[in-house]
């Protein structure tokens, strides 16, 4: 039988749980987390939340500064929207029990990252994502309607193809791997992505296993419109250990004063921006990328050991524990580092309230192009997005969730087919690498036509091999995130093809210079069903 809620969420952090926060006073709420539910990108947000929380600091330097982040293609709207609003969510998440660092005065203490024109990051040290989810998590466990589903993976989701006339389909649900291993039917009158981001289509990234672009991937495979793929922010200082996985140096090292040095100890970053190591991340990533090219290094570093033991591990408990996990005393030696994928920038194209382009689908942080972050993301702008759009969503849909009617037809069950289980299983493993790979070394950091065409050419093969897998092995775990990251890698090609005219975090040798009178305006795409 069908797991019928109101209000269906797939997706665990941020986003998600403030959707289901509120949500949960308007109906049955259900949380899909595809592992336990901790398990999400703000688990791992180090930096913090940038709003305007000091007399000194404005809503419009604020919104500037996202603006000139943005590189020209932010929506005016979506920025104002965050902007004004994030105070007041910051307060509610507080109210919830989230702790920040607070001064000696018991103000918040206000940090600077780059691209920021105020000290306007709200952290609690170095773990200001953890601590978020935590506040989140507590508050979620006292709402009696709120139902968690750990370890449960959504593979599709489900559409009503009989609409009422003059309408397109609607999302019902997802089908969904649950823990037991069992194919499930959820259902809701709504269904909201809150499935973060994708870094794991990359082969370095400071992202988790499960970022895996799984709710862009059955998006776009439901023909919901897709935008500004291209746009995928590298973070520039990603830990360069052979033992150390994904493990960020948050930009707030720079906000506090890091320098970053070429191995000779010579610094670089002014000869790239006037505001040296706290430039944009495209920047600095880019500037990184050149340096480690020029010079055939295999990192550079970040330097910190003239701001003393005492403060480098009060200010970042985590990172200095971690770095001295691996024998690395920032205190006393420069933290080698790299740039990593990060953060999509595009996404679930979508309103200022969350909707998609397919009736009963909503999507909410990451994964949505809500507009806010244009071509690069101004730093620590991620988390807000997350606590104000999942707000603005459970607002909208308590009210539309009233007025939809009650679902006449019964989606059909999962249908394995003729389904066997795999005896191929090095398929999947060999597509999963290749896929990063090359995504790494042709739709990286710096492109060009010919990359991007040698880039087509394989992941055309690779999905047509994944899509002959999936239909003929029984569904796993890894394969539904194979195809979702092939799908991915699929869409960043396709957008990065389309844009003739370097912008933000999307650079091509072919076109280096910016294009206003074509191209100040976002890649959509969608696909035909």
């Amino acid at each position: 039988m069908p797991q019928r809620f109101d209000f269906l969420v797939l997706g665990g952090g941020v986003a998600g749980l403030s959707f289901a926060l509120q949500a949960a006073r308007h109906g049955s709420v259900a949380v899909l987390t595809k592992r336990e539910r901790y398990e999400s990108n703000t688990q791992y947000a180090q930096g913090g939340i940038a709003s305007v929380l000091a007399p000194t600091d404005s809503f419009e330097a604020h919104v500037q500064d996202t603006l000139v982040a943005g590189a020209g293609i932010c929506h005016q709207d979506a920025v104002e929207v965050t902007v004004r609003e994030g105070p007041d969510r910051i307060r509610e998440l507080v109210a919830l029990g989230a702790e920040f660092n607070r001064a000696v005065s018991g103000e918040f203490d206000l940090t600077r990252e780059g691209g920021h024109s105020a000290r306007r990051i709200i952290h609690s040290g170095d773990i200001t994502g953890r601590e978020v989810q935590r506040a989140l998590l507590a508050a979620c466990d006292e709402q009696k309607n709120i139902t968690f589903f750990p370890n449960t993976a959504a593979i599709d989701l489900i559409l009503d193809r009989r609409p009422s006339p003059g309408s397109g389909s609607r999302c019902l649900g997802t089908y969904a791997l649950s823990e037991s291993g069992h194919i499930e039917t959820f259902l809701g009158k709504v269904t909201v992505l809150a499935t973060g981001g994708a870094g794991k289509v990359y082969l370095y990234t400071s992202n988790p296993d499960v970022a895996t672009g799984d709710g862009v991937a059955m998006a776009y495979r439901a023909g919901a419109k897709i935008a500004n793929m291209e746009f995928y922010q590298f973070h520039p200082t990603c830990l360069y250990h052979p033992e150390a996985k994904s493990f960020l140096i948050s930009e707030a090292l720079r906000g506090e004063g890091g320098k970053l040095r070429l191995r000779n100890g010579q610094t670089f970053m002014e000869r790239y921006h006037p505001l040296g190591a706290l430039a944009p991340r495209d920047v600095v990533a880019r500037a990184i990328d050149a340096e480690l090219k020029r010079t055939g290094d295999d990192c550079v570093f970040l330097d910190m050991t003239h701001l003393g033991r005492g403060f480098l591990s009060e200010r970042f408990p985590n990172i200095y524990a971690t770095c001295k996990a691996f024998n690395i005393d920032m205190a006393v030696q420069p933290i080698p580092v790299v740039p990593a994928a990060h953060y999509m920038c595009g996404g679930v194209v979508t309103d200022l309230n969350g909707r998609t382009s397919v009736a009963g689908l909503y999507a909410i942080g990451e994964v949505a192009q809500t507009g806010l972050h244009g071509a690069n993301r101004l730093a620590s702008n991620s988390l807000l997005e997350g606590l104000v759009f999942g707000h603005r969503a459970a607002q909208v849909i308590a009210e539309e969730a009233r007025s939809l009617p009650t679902l006449q037809h019964e989606p059909p069950e999962w249908d394995p087919g003729s389904a066997v289980d795999s005896d191929e299983s090095v398929v999947v493993t060999h597509n999963w690498d290749e896929i990063r790979r090359l995504m790494w070394n042709y739709v990286g950091i710096v492109r060009t036509d010919k990359r991007l065409m040698r880039a087509r050419r394989r992941l055309d093969l690779l999905r047509e091999e994944i899509r002959d897998y999936y239909w003929r092995f029984k569904v796993t775990r890894d394969v539904i995130e194979l195809r979702n990251i092939a799908d991915v890698a699929h869409l960043i090609v396709d957008c990065a093809s389309r844009r003739k005219e370097s912008r933000g975090l999307h650079f091509t040798l072919d076109y280096p210079n910016t294009d206003e009178h074509h191209w100040q305006r976002d890649t959509v795409v969608s696909r035909e069903i």
